[in-house]
């Protein structure tokens, strides 16, 4: 998943990607610790899609409060 196709979500498709990943870091974490994960190397694409989530989020926040807060001219 790349950033730029995250871009092109609504905050509430990005919310909903980010409860669907945790969840899945925690199944993934929870089978690693009872020694039935397959692929370890999903937990690290997981927590990379989970911070490209988080990155994109917040950029969004923060464009959001830059124009609200931005001085009117007139």
């Amino acid at each position: 998943m790349r950033a730029s196709e995250l871009r092109h979500k609504s905050p509430d498709e990005l919310s909903t990607m980010e409860r669907e990943l945790s969840d899945q870091l925690f199944a993934l974490r929870l089978q690693k610790v009872t020694g039935q994960l397959e692929n370890p190397s999903k937990i690290r694409d997981v927590r990379r899609d989970l911070a490209r989530v988080l990155t994109v989020q917040n950029q969004m926040k923060n464009r959001g409060e830059t124009a609200s807060t931005a001085p009117q001219e007139g």
